[in-house]
């Protein structure tokens, strides 16, 4: 029996791929990297028509949360959630977190609170299914080109905070940073959360060197902590005290994520 060209690359491709994957540390992270994302998309094919029933709503974000929580799972990510209690608060608030990676989606799901939703640039609305998800979840998009309209958005985000008591997720460093460490932080957050009159929770997330690098091109099994630190109140404060403000909540991020890179053996 004759074998195709077409049977000789599908023999060749299923004998290479499987070799490639075990002996190659970048094409595995290309091959991890790609079903992550191929992965998300496709749980948006489904959490979509579940969450349209709603409408946009606040409360699908507890479905989508159902949806991605597994994710760790297939990747071997063991996460270690300290500081739980600070989220017992009964009155709305922002959080804010370091931003290393598209990984950093694993922990946020871990310990999303309920009535949460984060603050996301604006050209993930246009990203397909997981745009329309996202939509349907109610994520604030803000155009961070545009500061006027970066303002309203925060405007009508505090009052939508206070009338609907919803909590705010947002990343300070408004990129994601390899570096590990922090970069400076922008102060959209805490004018925020002073406009709002509530309280800031931070939330460090360990490095990720254990498991992942993109520098590296590596991506394999590991752990990672999650720890939220106490609510910082902003009650009395005004405009002037945010910048004094946005410097406390950074240093005390920097303290507890140099703390957890020395604890986890993570190079700082």
């Amino acid at each position: 029996m004759e074998i195709s060209l077409g049977q000789w690359i599908l023999i060749l491709i299923l004998v290479v791929v499987p070799l490639l994957y075990e002996w190659s540390t970048t094409f595995k992270y290309f091959c991890k990297m790609a079903f992550y994302n191929s992965y998300i998309l496709f749980l948006a094919v489904i959490v979509i028509p579940i969450c349209a029933i709603r409408g946009r709503n606040v409360e699908n974000m507890k479905i989508i949360r159902f949806m991605l929580l597994h994710i760790k799972y297939l990747y071997g990510v063991k996460i270690e959630v300290r500081g739980a209690e600070s989220f017992t608060i009964k009155e709305p608030y922002v959080i804010v977190s370091n931003h290393q990676s598209e990984l950093d989606l694993l922990g946020m799901m871990e310990i999303l609170p309920d009535r949460c939703v984060p603050i996301a640039k604006k050209e993930l609305m246009y990203m397909g299914t997981v745009g329309l998800a996202c939509w349907l979840g109610g994520i604030i998009f803000i155009n961070r080109k545009k500061t006027d309209d970066a303002i309203n958005v925060m405007s009508e985000a505090a009052q939508t905070m206070l009338t609907e008591d919803v909590r705010v997720w947002v990343f300070p460093e408004g990129t994601r940073n390899h570096s590990g460490s922090m970069l400076p932080f922008k102060r959209g957050a805490f004018h925020l959360a002073v406009q709002a009159q509530v309280p800031v929770i931070p939330v460090v997330i360990s490095s990720y060197r254990d498991f992942y690098s993109k520098k590296e091109r590596r991506f394999t099994t590991g752990r990672c902590t999650v720890q939220i630190l106490p609510p910082m109140p902003t009650k009395g404060l005004s405009a002037d005290d945010v910048p004094a403000l946005t410097e406390q909540v950074r240093q005390a991020m920097l303290v507890a994520f140099d703390g957890l890179s020395v604890e986890l053996g993570a190079p700082q």
